[in-house]
């Protein structure tokens, strides 16, 4: 573990921007130019804390740019919506999608900011209507309000995460079916997917990815060319955050996330299915 006492800072991400978009990547920056494979996802793939994601990993081993799109926090509808990453996934090699969850989005009862999907903007009438006891001007993160919606009422919010699941899947569809070239789905997580009726509901508890089934998985196998599988190791849960470079008013937000150990177990078992269809 690494602290960096001065606070912010802590590790230089070398940010850096691609074509017209909006959205600040992790860098170096990495040409669009010469063959390339594309990551597109969450906190994961950006790599929050770590020094050499699993992307750059993966770089090192193909000898191809990789370059990562990862976005922390990020929902299906960033990597949706964006004309950039719509552009260069079909350019590229290879598209590499990591699964995240379906809290960040947008839907029938509740808006998200449309950069930092994690930001609750605003309930729906319709929300407002089921959970007349609630002040949603309380709340500003989304996970922060599903988990008070499930301590309200455990059956009315089964409505909620209902509605999360099928705007997931469709929009999944739709982010797949746009990128016109190979596809390789990722699941990174401490454990395999889980069934709808093993799920844990409470989302203050429930594993990452935050409500995707195995059944939600499954409907999306048909649009992808691979799926790889990444149940990283006892060990590198246990490793914590050694190896991390955070402030020590990061260090709540370092403990939630996967560490250099398992993303090097990432790298080896993605690398292999890339290897295969490069």
């Amino acid at each position: 573990m690494t602290y960096d006492v001065l606070g912010a800072g802590a590790l230089d991400y070398a940010p850096c921007r691609y074509g017209n978009s909006k959205l600040i990547f992790r860098g170096p920056e990495r040409r669009m130019d010469v063959p390339y494979v594309a990551f597109l996802g969450g906190t994961a793939t950006y790599g929050k804390f770590i020094k050499c994601p699993y992307p750059a990993l993966v770089e090192s081993d193909l000898g191809v740019n990789c370059i990562n799109f990862g976005i922390s926090n990020a929902g299906v509808d960033v990597l949706l919506n964006d004309l950039m990453l719509a552009e260069a996934s079909n350019r590229s090699e290879v598209t590499v999608l990591q699964i995240i969850g379906a809290q960040n989005l947008s839907n029938r009862f509740y808006t998200v900011h449309p950069r930092r999907n994690d930001r609750f903007v605003a309930a729906s009438p319709l929300l407002s209507t089921i959970y007349p006891e609630v002040d949603f001007a309380e709340f500003h993160f989304t996970k922060h309000m599903l988990s008070c919606l499930f301590q309200v009422s455990k059956e009315r919010f089964s409505a909620v995460r209902g509605e999360l699941q099928m705007a997931w899947v469709a929009r999944m569809k739709l982010l797949l079916k746009r990128i016109k070239g190979r596809k390789v789905l990722i699941w990174i997580s401490d454990h395999a997917p889980l069934s709808e009726e093993a799920f844990v509901l409470d989302p203050a508890k429930a594993k990452t990815p935050l409500f995707v089934t195995q059944e939600m998985l499954d409907t999306l196998m048909p649009l992808a060319n691979r799926f790889v599988e990444v149940v990283v190791t006892p060990e590198a849960i246990a490793a914590g955050t050694e190896g991390m470079v955070f402030s020590q008013m990061e260090a709540m937000a370092a403990s939630e996330v996967l560490g250099p150990k398992a993303h090097g177990e990432v790298a080896l078992k993605l690398g292999k299915t890339l290897h295969d269809l490069l």
